[in-house]
């Protein structure tokens, strides 16, 4: 089950498709910072969620808000994807798996045996780092609710 709302999220840092650091804490009293988990880059569900947050993210800066992707993909994979679906926004790639430990976004057992891939799910983060939304999906085939995350960010206004 994802963190809970009304909790400080978990800060962190990890390293984007340009491979430069990008931790939490950079947005801290400046932006509200939406994430989403997504589990593997170039697949169907995880493209359809990546590229609604590309097509609305004029909403999303417009409202102050910073949208961060982050899978356990490498970072070549995820640049590439990036490159791909001219996404607008950081691709992270939590490899090392802590981030979505620390989210409670991983998941253990996926499809075709394979092991420790993110869950899909998303947070919406205030300025001062605490947890206003959290959505995880009980089936990795489920899309995020985009209203919720809207109804969210405008909640922060």
């Amino acid at each position: 089950m994802a963190l809970p709302t009304g909790i400080k999220a978990p800060d962190f840092k990890l390293f984007n498709s340009e491979k430069k650091e990008v931790s939490l804490s950079d947005f801290k009293g400046n932006h509200n910072v939406i994430i989403h988990f997504f589990p593997a880059a170039f697949t169907g569900t995880c493209t359809e969620q990546l590229c609604n947050m590309r097509d609305n993210l004029n909403y999303y800066t417009g409202l102050g808000c910073v949208v961060l992707g982050i899978s356990v993909d490498m970072l070549f994979s995820l640049a590439e994807f990036k490159k791909q679906q001219n996404y607008n926004f950081d691709l992270l790639s939590d490899f090392n798996k802590e981030v979505s430990k620390a989210y409670d976004m991983l998941q253990e057992n996926f499809a075709f045996g394979m092991k420790g891939v993110s869950k899909r799910g998303a947070f919406v983060i205030d300025k001062e780092g605490t947890i206003v939304y959290s959505e995880e999906t009980a089936n990795p085939g489920v899309q995020v609710s985009f209203d919720a995350i809207k109804a969210a960010v405008e909640k922060l206004k």
